[in-house]
């Protein structure tokens, strides 16, 4: 890095890099208090949480309680979720859903004017408040009108987020054995003028969502490639828990689609079976939930069927509900499949498993603080301990929005006593080009998609994640090499970042030498939690 004139750099108390539930729920609370910047790497509602179909699950009427959520969660973590992290979130549900609708969100409610409540795989009672079958749209577009409203808050999209900036950029030597790591702010590209900002801020947030786009099969936006969790591991920051990757049992069966069409769990909970393409049912053999267990022994059956038949895809069948519910309540689907010819209420819905949430991430305390002092994160890219080894479904919008909560507290409390580090050089792409041929980028991004779905999926073995390994740091060596030869540009650093994330899920898949949750390892098959 080389220094330069300093004096135009942005500043403010509070930088959060992503715009979804947890960005702009974390932004809409500090920007009481402080100045406020919002990064996004597209527009503010290319976000993972506009892909969230299903719901958000909240105790809300008797005969459902606390204890029955706290319940259903931990037994679907498969043993490894933190009970007190659990209880904290499942108790703050109802608070945080007044505040959702505070700031906007509207639920569907039933004609008695309470809460038309879904039941979906793992839950024990009806809980999951929706907004048809578009719930994150719903809370995104509230957020976003909120955010936009706000006139503390600054929103830069087409920004970024290269680096988070720390000591090394100083100078100094950062290992990860090192408590005294700080946060300064962040290096953003601005995608239109193709320049390498300096963002400083005493507080920054990362809430950049999951890494779906590592796969070739996802429900995942294709700009879901773990950027915020490479750049703090690239920080010396603490990641966790990465092997557990959840794959959606039914994404609907459309190979020349990307991201994958998600066919909502609700549909399930709704009365929604599982059948094989003669028609038949199959997941009473797995597991006695039959259809609505929870998604890592679907997704596994599913796996199981298809490979065992030499099937593509197995079948959701809702023709025997009313018609005209079935539509009221799956607007999105109806309409979706009728666009391929396929009628819901009379035909069966061709599915199959598809790369959908990130259970690990970046670690964080119960005040949602990452190793690295002055930097928070929330949502997809953190590990709570809430998830465990496996998601309950519709508990992610939830614990974002609680997490953004307990954050935006303590940063509150905090953000006065720190100063800004004037010390910073500027970006330095000095000697540096545009890449010769993009198609290495390109075809490089492919390779890290096959590798990963080949080899790191819904069932893996010692053998498959050492090639994976093999393969990919071939790729990193290449990629690295190019990124310190070329002028940064977002496919190049979206490429880096899939890489480094795609690493992290397989060096800790081969740590764990058991199958336990999502982590489903063929060389360990009975120890099984």
């Amino acid at each position: 890095m080389r220094k330069q004139d300093t004096s135009h750099r942005k500043k403010y108390d509070f930088l959060v890099i992503g715009s979804g539930i947890a960005g702009l729920s974390f932004a809409l609370q500090v920007a009481e208090k402080g100045r406020v910047c919002v990064i996004t790497k597209k527009n503010l509602t290319d976000t993972n949480t506009v892909y969230a179909q299903g719901g958000i699950s909240s105790v809300t009427y008797s005969p459902d309680d606390f204890e029955k959520h706290i319940k259903d969660t931990i037994s679907a973590g498969g043993g490894l979720c933190d009970k007190e992290v659990v209880r904290k979130v499942v108790t703050q549900a109802p608070r945080q859903i007044k505040r959702l609708m505070d700031w906007g969100t509207r639920f569907d409610k039933k004609d008695d004017g309470k809460f038309d409540l879904h039941k979906e795989g793992g839950h024990s009672e009806h809980r999951v408040l929706h907004h048809k079958d578009s719930t994150g749209f719903e809370i995104q577009r509230a957020l976003t009108k909120a955010v936009k409203n706000n006139p503390a808050i600054d929103l830069l999209e087409d920004h970024f987020a290269v680096e988070i900036i720390t000591q090394h950029h100083l100078g100094e030597i950062v290992n990860k054995w090192r408590q005294d790591i700080k946060c300064f702010g962040a290096y953003v590209l601005n995608r239109k003028t193709n320049s390498v900002e300096t963002i400083l801020a005493r507080i920054t947030m990362i809430a950049t969502g999951g890494t779906g786009a590592v796969y070739q099969t996802t429900t995942n936006p294709r700009f879901a490639t773990g950027d915020g969790i490479a750049m703090v591991y690239r920080a010396k920051g603490k990641v966790e828990n990465m092997e557990f990757i959840q794959f959606h049992p039914t994404s609907l069966y459309n190979p020349k689609e990307r991201p994958s069409f998600l066919i909502t769990e609700a549909m399930r909970g709704y009365g929604g079976v599982l059948k094989l393409k003669d028609g038949r049912k199959f997941m009473h053999k797995y597991d006695e939930r039959e259809s609505l267990a929870p998604r890592d022994i679907v997704a596994r059956a599913i796996d199981n069927e298809m490979k065992s038949r030499g099937d593509d895809f197995v079948y959701l069948d809702v023709t025997d509900k009313d018609a005209e519910e079935t539509k009221k309540h799956f607007p999105t689907i109806t309409k979706k499949c009728a666009a391929l010819g396929i009628d819901i209420t009379k035909e069966y819905i061709p599915v199959v498993p598809a790369a959908h949430y990130t259970c690990g991430g970046i670690a964080v305390d119960n005040k949602g603080r990452a190793s690295i002092n002055r930097l928070y994160a929330a949502g997809e890219c953190s590990s709570t301990g809430l998830h465990g080894a496996n998601r309950l479904a519709s508990n992610s919008l939830l614990e974002a929005v609680v997490y953004a909560d307990y954050a935006a507290k303590d940063a509150l409390e905090n953000f006065k006593e720190y100063s800004f580090c004037n010390d910073v050089p500027e970006w330095d792409d000095e000697g540096t080009s545009m890449p010769e041929e993009m198609v290495l980028i390109t075809q490089s991004q492919k390779e890290v998609e096959q590798i990963m779905s080949y080899y790191v999926g819904i069932v893996r073995s010692n053998l498959r994640l050492k090639r994976a390994l093999d393969r990919l740091e071939i790729l990193y060596h290449e990629t690295e090499n190019l990124f310190q030869g070329s002028v940064v540009s977002e496919p190049l650093c979206e490429l880096r970042n899939t890489i480094q994330t795609g690493y992290l899920i397989i060096k800790m898949a081969q740590q764990r030498r058991e199958s336990r949750g999502l982590h489903y390892n063929a060389d360990y098959p009975n120890q099984i939690v």
